[in-house]
């Protein structure tokens, strides 16, 4: 990291966690911030669900809600990128303060509640969206909505065509109810709304599904058993979590999502345990506490064909995205592996 960006760092944690947020999609645009364009070799250059992606270490939603920093995102070192999550009508989200820095923990607690511009601001965005870089949406539904599960069909009717995945988030613990979705016979109906109205698009695009970290072993067979017979393209895990076991920080009492590294084991668990119930039939992206190479490379080997991040780009900078990837291609090198997927699951029963 350089001292420009470690000053920069410095500085915005100094501010109030959410308008610092903003400022920092702000200095995006600006020639100062570290955009090294595509990070990629033959190790790390893969494929999920039929998307091209030049590494595997992707950006998770809720860092660009609203799809206005895209072109400054694709040029960070990221393999690809996720916007939103996006809900149908506008909507302001739970009121402020909703974002929470535990420094201590290297952790971040929100309950911003889908706060976003809507799914015809972002189509609008999208229509200039960079091309040849991979760009998925998280697929949101209104607070108030009568048909939730209608919602997310009808932001990915709206969107689809600018789009090279969208995710149907089920799993934000900050609209009520949203995590009932979870349960087998309600994600199955919505499920399969979502694909017809893929399957409606003039060009049929791949959905991932996103899960909560916080699921029994039954609820966890249930969705892979659901992901398949719908016919998702790839699952997402984890989501935020509820638990706040161990947290050292202020705000540790919070109410909200937990993001950050005290998420790490509990999430890698729940991939680990989600790539034994799949089988290997569907490709993982494995979230949650990843802020190293090492700690990506386990993501993998515990299952996971790519990773995301996000809440460690707020103490590590945004080239974290860059040096992951090349410690990533330096890790699988030093163990003789020729390219990512053949660490895949590798190391799984560790976790389980």
């Amino acid at each position: 990291m350089s001292l420009l960006e470690q000053a920069a760092l410095a500085a915005l944690r100094r501010v109030d966690p959410e308008r610092a947020h903003g400022l920092a999609l702000k200095a995006l645009h600006t020639p100062f911030a570290p955009l090294p364009g595509p990070v990629t070799s033959p190790r790390l250059a893969t494929e999920i669900a039929g998307l091209a992606l030049p590494n595997p270490v992707g950006l998770a939603a809720g860092f660009d809600k609203n799809g206005t920093a895209m072109a400054p995102l694709a040029r960070a070192g990221f393999g690809f990128i996720e916007l939103g999550a996006v809900t149908p009508r506008p909507q302001p989200g739970n009121p402020r303060p909703r974002l929470f820095r535990l420094r201590e923990d290297r952790a971040a607690i929100n309950r911003f509640g889908f706060n976003n511009d809507g799914m015809e601001a972002m189509a609008t965005r999208l229509a200039a969206r960079p091309q040849g870089f991979p760009i998925g949406l998280n697929l949101g539904a209104n607070k108030d909505s009568e048909d939730r599960a209608g919602d997310f069909a009808t932001v990915l009717t709206a969107c689809g065509a600018q789009l090279d995945f969208a995710t149907v988030n089920v799993s934000s613990p900050n609209t009520e109810r949203l995590r009932d979705l979870q349960g087998a016979d309600a994600l199955t109906a919505l499920l399969n709304g979502v694909m017809a109205a893929r399957d409606a698009l003039a060009r049929p695009i791949p959905v991932f599904l996103k899960i909560a970290p916080d699921l029994d072993a039954q609820e966890i067979e249930d969705i892979a058993l659901v992901a398949r017979s719908t016919g998702v393209d790839a699952i997402i895990a984890t989501n935020t979590t509820l638990d706040r076991e161990g947290l050292k920080s202020h705000h540790a009492g919070e109410k909200g999502g937990l993001s950050g590294a005290p998420l790490f084991e509990k999430s890698t668990r729940t991939l680990a345990a989600l790539s034994a119930a799949t089988e290997g039939q569907i490709p993982l992206i494995g979230v949650g506490g990843i802020s190293s190479a090492e700690q990506a490379f386990a993501k993998i080997t515990a299952g996971a064909s790519a990773v995301q991040l996000y809440t460690a780009l707020v103490y590590g900078g945004l080239s974290l995205a860059a040096r992951i990837a090349h410690g990533l291609d330096e890790i699988l090198a030093a163990r003789g592996y020729t390219h990512i997927s053949q660490a895949v699951g590798t190391d799984r029963e560790a976790w389980l």
